[in-house]
């Protein structure tokens, strides 16, 4: 097959590393990749959570603050450290030099995405990163698409086809990480793909201000509450959901102010503080039916998204930190009845490398001059060559 997401057999044996820092702000994956008889093959993985002083700074930066652009400008720094840690880590894994990897593909952490307003900014230093590990590096990988016009995500469906895509029937890949995205793979015919709405932001926050854990395990905490039918239907009024593709979002709608705004009706508090710095008590019942309901919104807009746009799936692929969520994997298996609802690993890439892999493939692309965007995709006036390239 000859599309652009196909690397030719001359590009055997080039190494590229994606960086990938989603919307979940878990942390940095790194995966080394190759170009292997028109596939891509995994060689090495690597992750290294978000220090929490760099998370919380990152997760200010989401909303317009004091001194704004000098914090940025520090985050940018101390991630770009982290991001050479990751790429040592996955050089050393598979025993290669750095000299022997082509270029990184390194995504940076969103921060602002607007590109109704013709913009969209990923922190990230590629400069000092090119610096500290010699290895060239393909940066600001979404701004071209916008500049034309574009959403500047999803990026991955091209990526996703070369993978996933089967010759006799439709798959839907669902990655859920921050945000939820899919593309709909069918044969014959190029990708679609969007954001669906939240995947995993507003339950880690809600879980780490209740619980103090970054997220909830398994989904174990979230499932022994009850979804309220009543908080669905507000948090589904949202004008987002009503959107047609092309369409992305972010932190900048679905954030702590959102998920402030669609409990207080409910007399449920997020974040109001006493004097002495504690959060009010809250039922315990009270706060896992939240995180309950936050679960099956994701569910039911994911699975809502592949009715509407793929009623003819034969399977749903899931990858991104949410498909190590039992409890969401079950409301989403009950959600699309017949339709097998399976994990990226099932299919041959482990949940947490395929945005990262993704992100080695657009470094190949753009060195290759190969279009990374697609039009049908993110509705930009054509395909473009992503990424500004820094060199070692």
């Amino acid at each position: 097959m000859s599309t652009p997401s196909s690397p030719s057999r001359a590009d055997v044996g080039e190494l590229y590393i994606g960086l990938m820092s989603g919307t979940s702000l878990d942390g940095v994956d790194g995966v080394l990749s190759q170009p292997a008889g028109g596939q891509w093959q995994t060689l090495a993985h690597a992750h290294r959570p978000l220090p929490p002083a760099l998370r919380q700074a990152l997760l200010e930066l989401n909303t317009p603050g004091e001194n704004e652009l000098h914090h940025a400008a520090l985050a940018s720094q101390a991630l770009a450290v982290l991001c050479a840690e990751v790429v040592q880590a996955v050089c050393e894994l598979a025993q290669v030099l750095p000299a022997e990897v082509r270029a990184i593909g390194a995504h940076g952490q969103t921060v602002r995405h607007r590109p109704e307003l013709g913009y969209t900014l990923q922190l990230n230093q590629p400069a000092l990163l090119a610096e500290l590990t010699g290895i060239d590096v393909v940066a600001d990988l979404r701004a071209r698409d916008v500049a034309a016009g574009g959403q500047g995500a999803p990026l991955v469906p091209a990526f996703h086809e070369a993978v996933f895509a089967r010759p006799d029937h439709t798959v839907v890949v669902l990655n859920i990480g921050g945000m939820a995205n899919l593309s709909i793979l069918r044969p014959g015919r190029g990708p679609l793909g969007f954001d669906c709405g939240p995947g995993n932001a507003l339950l880690d926050m809600w879980c780490h201000r209740q619980t103090g854990h970054a997220f909830d395990a398994n989904g174990d905490w979230g499932a022994g509450g009850r979804a309220s039918e009543d908080w669905l239907a507000d948090a589904l009024a949202d004008p987002f959901f009503a959107l047609p593709p092309p369409k992305s979002t972010g932190r900048d709608l679905f954030n702590a102010d959102w998920l402030g705004r669609w409990l207080a009706p409910h007399g449920v508090p997020l974040d109001l503080r006493d004097s002495q710095g504690a959060l009010p008590p809250i039922d315990p019942n009270v706060a896992r039916d939240v995180q309950a309901t936050l679960c099956e919104l994701t569910a039911r807009t994911a699975a809502a998204a592949v009715q509407a746009h793929a009623p003819d799936a034969a399977e749903v692929v899931v990858c991104g930190g949410g498909a190590l969520n039992g409890d969401l994997m079950q409301r989403l298996a009950r959600q699309l009845p017949g339709v097998p609802v399976v994990r990226s690993d099932e299919r041959g890439l482990d949940v947490m490398q395929v945005e990262a892999a993704a992100f080695a493939w657009l470094a190949w692309a753009h060195v290759h001059r190969v279009p990374g965007n697609l039009p049908d995709v993110t509705g930009a006036r054509g395909p473009r060559v992503l990424g500004a390239l820094y060199p070692a």
